[in-house]
């Protein structure tokens, strides 16, 4: 399969997983009114609505912002995926796929709620980390692809096959 189908099968895959359990969560159960939910000693599933980017960082509270992060994340999207249309390596094209699908689920959320549903909480004693998504996963995923495809020797055959292009 080539770079460009392995990522747009990634793309489609964690757009449809990200929605798939935003919705069940949101409308199939009653986490909104029973949070949180303790699936282990170290991880809950709770609601937050996240108005801002990774982080919570830049809270949009108005329409404007709102809507400018929804423009953003598309914009993001396309640009991904065209460079994921020229990928040279299978690794690549998956990354490029997993950010873009995250991008794009989150940006249904923004556009549909006015923010982003997140509900994975991860926490140790009074440790806790951000509160996150499918979508935020797969972002995180294709980042880690993307640095190690970065890290691959010139000259060293791809996944695909084919020699890696030079830098």
């Amino acid at each position: 399969m080539t770079p460009f189908r392995l990522g747009l099968a990634a793309l489609l895959a964690t757009f449809a997983l990200d929605q798939a359990s935003k919705l069940w969560l949101y409308l199939g159960t009653d986490l909104v009114l029973s949070q949180p939910w303790r699936l282990g000693p170290f991880v809950d599933f709770v609601v937050v609505w996240n108005r801002g980017v990774s982080y919570g960082l830049f809270q949009q509270e108005s329409g404007l912002g709102r809507w400018f992060l929804v423009a953003l994340s598309l914009v993001a999207a396309a640009a991904l995926a065209v460079w994921m249309r020229r990928a040279g390596s299978r690794l690549l094209g998956i990354a490029l796929g997993l950010i873009a699908g995250g991008a794009l689920g989150n940006a249904v959320d923004r556009a549909a709620y006015g923010a982003v549903f997140d509900f994975v909480h991860l926490h140790a004693g009074q440790w806790s980390w951000y509160v996150f998504n499918v979508a935020d996963a797969a972002i995180v995923a294709g980042v880690a692809g993307l640095i190690l495809d970065s890290l691959r020797p010139a000259g060293r055959s791809s996944a695909s096959g084919d020699p890696a292009p030079p830098l």
